[in-house]
């Protein structure tokens, strides 16, 4: 472990000297061979940070790498779409995700290598780093802060920085 990784567990998450809280997924934090789509659990393991995404209508770039969301964005969540979890050009035929959402969930997203990028399908897709709905609310799977906290993270990690999810 790095002082550049973010570790969470039931909780909270750790990252720089930092405890922040945070949610998890509605079915807990389960062994990464036993997640499947749509079991809204998180899978425990070290996963790398892949990507950023943010609205640009709502935030300025949190980071020099960190890029735009489109009101054409999304994610496909389906396991019989060739590009199951991964971002895809709305209107798109099999189901997904938005990235541009009317909520803030998605104003900043951390992208995780979760199934990712060579996906099985059926193994679960999207495992994102976001902003919660309310405090300790549970997600679908990903692992969600306050927005404040989420900004405080995604301006400091780096292109090593791993999430690790331990149970």
């Amino acid at each position: 472990m790095t002082p550049f990784d973010i570790v969470v567990t039931r909780q909270g998450a750790r990252f720089m000297g930092r405890t922040f809280p945070c949610s998890i997924g509605r079915g807990g934090i389960v062994p990464a061979r036993a997640k499947r789509e749509g079991d809204g659990a998180t899978p425990d393991g070290t996963h790398r940070i892949v990507g950023m995404l943010y609205h640009p209508a709502r935030l300025t770039p949190p980071a020099d790498w960190a890029l735009p969301t489109a009101p054409s964005g999304g994610w496909s969540d389906d396991s019989a779409d060739p590009d199951y979890n991964l971002m895809v050009r709305l209107p798109h035929g099999h189901s997904h995700e938005r990235l541009q959402r009317p909520d803030p969930l998605y104003d900043l997203i951390l992208i995780t290598d979760w199934n990712w990028p060579q996906a099985e399908p059926g193994r679960g897709s999207a495992i994102f780093l976001h902003t919660w709905r309310r405090p300790r609310f549970p997600t679908a799977g990903c692992v969600a802060f306050a927005r404040a906290d989420l900004l405080w993270i995604a301006r400091r990690i780096k292109h090593r920085t791993r999430l690790i999810i331990r149970r």
